[in-house]
């Protein structure tokens, strides 16, 4: 009886260790596809006419040659779950890691050839621009593989050093330039002459616009150049003399004046009008400064007379300096030009450029018969001719005489005035 019992208890660890075996997967644990969808009865070879497994399910669809690789190039083992879907876990990274690990930016799963590197360059820490665009790869990532692209800088000066210490024309090292190529070369370029600084730090516009850069930067020296004007234009302050800047000891800040058209002309002195306003005909001369200033510009008069003394002593019509009128010719004139004058003679004395009187005279003189005294004036030089028929017209005007004053009493605006009749002695009946 002993020995059946342990007959029955090996057949049950017999069968027992049979069922552990058959029960877990060689694919391993997880593994959740039903055998029918690879295996058939013949075996457990893989079965090609009932395969059914689509593996683009997955996480890693066969696409390109993928689809033609045996199983086992990917999956060495019959644990699937082993395989990775990383390229580098199947291929070996010819560029040892120095672009990354991600093969699909540059490759697919057709093929390894690249044929838009150049595009792929694009999206790159330095985007291929000008001539670098058609420059070969080996140029810039040398290496004995050709496959090795160790990381490079992206400065003008990491791969171009070499032409900057080589370059004398200006000499690149003497004269301190700045290392960032760009600032004065542009990248689209296939060479390094016609460069173009950019000069916003000092417009070259105008006079300033020259392609000579010796000409301020002499000997090619580009360190410390003054930006001041009469550090370069000295020479030209002290030569010239409409007006005589040195003698005048005019500052020699030019941009005071001066902007950067050629020839220095026209000046503008933009705070003219803080001392004297040039409106009017004094507008027209702005730029002829010698007319008022004669080569002193410290004590320039800001009166009239003072710079036009000369036209007042000359005036004959009427004479100002006989008749003593003031000096103040404002009170006539005004600053665009001497004739009219505004003299208001019609609102405050007698109407002559209105009235009856309008057009009837040519020279003040006419009226005004003493040229020392503007205040006298005569009617009767006039009307002198009229002398019988006014003294009949007025024979019935008490208290009429034949002169101006007694004129201009009944007549203040040159028209009929209002006559006064002479009173009568006889007695009415």
């Amino acid at each position: 009886m002993r020995k059946l019992s342990l007959i029955f208890l090996g057949l049950g660890v017999f069968v027992y260790a049979f069922a552990s075996l058959i029960s877990e997967s060689p694919h391993g644990k997880g593994f959740s596809y039903a055998c029918s969808l690879c295996h058939s009865s013949k075996g457990w070879h893989l079965d090609k006419e009932i395969y059914a497994f689509d593996h683009n399910k997955t996480a890693f669809p066969l696409t390109g040659q993928h689809r033609s690789v045996n199983c086992r190039q990917c999956h060495a083992t019959l644990v699937f779950s082993e395989a990775t879907v990383e390229c580098a876990g199947c291929h070996t990274d010819v560029h040892n890691q120095t672009v990354g690990p991600d093969c699909q930016r540059c490759h697919t799963a057709d093929s390894w050839i690249i044929n838009n590197i150049t595009v792929i360059h694009q999206r790159s820490r330095f985007p291929l621009l000008g001539p670098h665009y058609t420059t070969d790869c080996s140029v810039c990532h040398k290496s004995a593989s050709l496959l090795d692209f160790q990381p490079l800088g992206v400065t003008c000066f990491d791969c171009h050093s070499d032409d900057y210490y080589a370059t004398t024309g200006p000499d690149h090292v003497k004269g301190n330039y700045p290392t960032n190529c760009a600032e004065c070369h542009s990248v689209s370029k296939f060479d390094w002459t016609g460069a173009v600084p950019d000069h916003s730090f000092f417009p070259l516009t105008e006079g300033h616009a020259i392609s000579d850069c010796n000409k301020c930067h002499p000997g090619g020296n580009f360190a410390n150049t003054p930006r001041a004007c009469e550090a370069c234009h000295q020479a030209a302050y002290n030569a010239t003399t409409n007006p005589n800047h040195a003698a005048a000891q005019i500052p020699v800040t030019c941009g005071d004046c001066h902007t950067t058209i050629p020839g220095w002309r026209p000046a503008t002195f933009a705070i003219h009008n803080n001392y004297y306003p040039l409106v009017g005909a004094h507008a027209t001369i702005a730029n002829e400064c010698i007319r008022c200033h004669n080569n002193n510009y410290t004590n320039t008069p800001n009166t009239c007379v003072g710079c036009h003394l000369n036209d007042y002593n000359q005036t004959t019509n009427p004479s100002h300096a006989v008749a003593q009128f003031p000096t103040d010719c404002p009170a006539c004139h005004n600053q665009n030009s001497w004739i009219p004058s505004t003299f208001n003679h019609d609102g405050q004395y007698f109407p002559i450029y209105s009235g009856k009187h309008r057009g009837e005279w040519t020279l003040c003189s006419e009226c005004h018969t003493n040229p020392s005294n503007y205040q006298t004036f005569s009617c009767i030089d006039c009307h002198e001719h009229n002398k019988q028929d006014m003294d009949d017209e007025h024979q019935d005007v008490g208290g009429y005489s034949y002169n101006s004053q007694a004129c201009f009493q009944c007549h203040p605006t040159g028209s009929g005035g209002k006559l006064k009749p002479a009173r009568s002695n006889k007695k009415m009946e």
